[in-house]
């Protein structure tokens, strides 16, 4: 039997599957022999799906594997997939038919080693930095005297009770505590909400403290996160990072307004001794009285100084009374004298003035003169010379012969007054005689 006969015989025993038949067989191989697996590779062409569910490559110097992180383990770890980060991931290898290509999927992971998080920790530095976050002119004052103080850490653990402790005996003022996870999964997100959510206070606090004790850098991986370092850098309340000890340096510390090497050493940054202060204020106090009367003393040595310089009060007294008498003596002889003056003044005048006796006679007969004038041209002077003054009842004067009315008018005379008509007849001749009085000036 030929080669080419045994091969046909061969293959025709073998049966024949479909597509879908061998991708299943595989997938069940696959899964079958790597149920449970552990890989070590650096993540690249990380793509996060709409759906939160995580794709990427596992890669070496050699080869390379898809992965995924399906939304409820990926939310669970505390440390977030970046290219270039370097894992350990747990899971199982499967196949993905509809694409002929096998995968894993990643259960969980954790950083190959520290040199991976500080590796992935500088890269995430430098972008953050290259933004202007930890830039200097971002950061706030932080105030001296602040009345309440806000505390972002866990409720339970030494790091709450040192920092309340501390600022008790230093300075005692209102202090709110937002409690949160400080490790593991989701304390990024409580903590981004503590910051944000004392920002958002009507009445927010004058300062804030995120603070918690010493650990690994996974353990202090959440305070590395970027949107914990977003929140502290964008804070309008002034914020000390207090995380880890004094060695251990998080992004959140470069982002925030003061950094403390320790959560006790943050209170202390917060809050003035309340001793120390009023040790100051009462040194204060001393020296500004010494002050004073170093002040006192100097004036009064130099108001001594210029009382040397002057003259003797009562020596000016002296001679002003002296001064007084001698005028006085002067007064007393320039006084007769004076008078004489003015009595010689006196009758020189009065010889030049008339006698008072002489002067009123004078006067008198000026006056009686004046008076005979005016006598004279009186109203009544003239009547008696016989002339008459024509009046209308009412009393108006007529002057002219073509105002002379037909109503009947009357005739003023020395003597009297008579009523009489325009018209040819007349009326009966009423003679009203009135006593005149003239009127004499009288002297005064």
């Amino acid at each position: 039997m030929s080669e080419t006969q045994l091969f046909s015989e061969t293959t025709s025993l073998i049966p024949v599957l479909s597509v879908s038949d061998l991708s299943n067989a595989l997938k069940r191989t696959v899964e079958d022999q790597f149920n449970f697996v552990r890989i070590k590779g650096e993540i690249s062409g990380l793509k996060r799906h709409t759906s939160g569910h995580i794709y990427y490559a596992l890669k070496d110097e050699n080869a390379v594997m898809d992965a995924v992180s399906w939304r409820g383990s990926y939310s669970k770890n505390p440390i977030q997939l970046e290219d270039g980060l370097e894992i350990i991931a747990t899971g199982r290898i499967t196949t993905y038919p509809a694409r002929s290509k096998y995968q894993m999927v990643v259960e969980s992971y954790e950083a190959s080693g520290q040199g991976a998080l500080l590796k992935l920790l500088e890269e995430r530095k430098r972008l953050l930095a290259a933004e202007g976050l930890f830039a200097a002119e971002r950061k706030k004052q932080i105030p001296k005297f602040p009345q309440t103080i806000g505390v972002i850490t866990s409720p339970t653990g030494a790091v709450i009770r040192d920092i309340l402790h501390r600022i008790k005996d230093r300075f005692p003022c209102h202090v709110i505590v937002w409690p949160v996870a400080v490790q593991g999964v989701g304390a990024a997100e409580q903590i981004t909400a503590a910051i944000q959510g004392f920002n958002a206070m009507p009445n927010r606090p004058d300062v804030l403290i995120v603070a918690r004790g010493g650990g690994s850098l996974e353990d202090l991986w959440a305070f590395n996160e970027e949107l914990v370092v977003r929140a502290a850098a964008n804070s309008q309340i002034p914020l000390i990072s207090a995380v880890g000890h004094e060695t251990d340096t998080t992004l959140i510390d470069y982002a925030a307004d003061l950094r403390a090497p320790t959560p006790t050493g943050a209170a202390e940054f917060t809050v003035p001794v309340l001793a120390e202060l009023m040790g100051f204020l009462e040194d204060r106090s001393r020296r500004q009285l010494d002050v004073m009367h170093h002040i006192l003393d100097h004036r009064t040595l130099q108001l001594t100084s210029l009382e040397r310089g002057l003259i003797n009060p009562q020596r000016l007294i002296e001679e002003g009374m002296q001064r007084v008498d001698d005028w006085s003596d002067r007064l007393i002889r320039a006084l007769p004298q004076l008078c004489q003056i003015h009595q010689d003044r006196l009758a020189h005048t009065f010889i030049r003035l008339r006698h008072p006796k002489d002067q009123l006679e004078l006067c008198l007969e000026r006056f009686n003169q004046l008076s005979t004038r005016l006598d004279q041209a009186s109203f009544q002077k003239v009547l008696d010379r016989g002339f008459a003054m024509v009046t209308t009842e009412s009393g108006e004067s007529i002057t002219c012969s073509r105002k002379f009315p037909n109503t009947p008018v009357n005739l003023m005379f020395g003597d009297g007054k008579v009523e009489v008509i325009k018209t040819g007849g007349s009326l009966p001749h009423k003679k009203k005689k009135e006593k005149t009085t003239a009127h004499q000036p009288s002297l005064f």
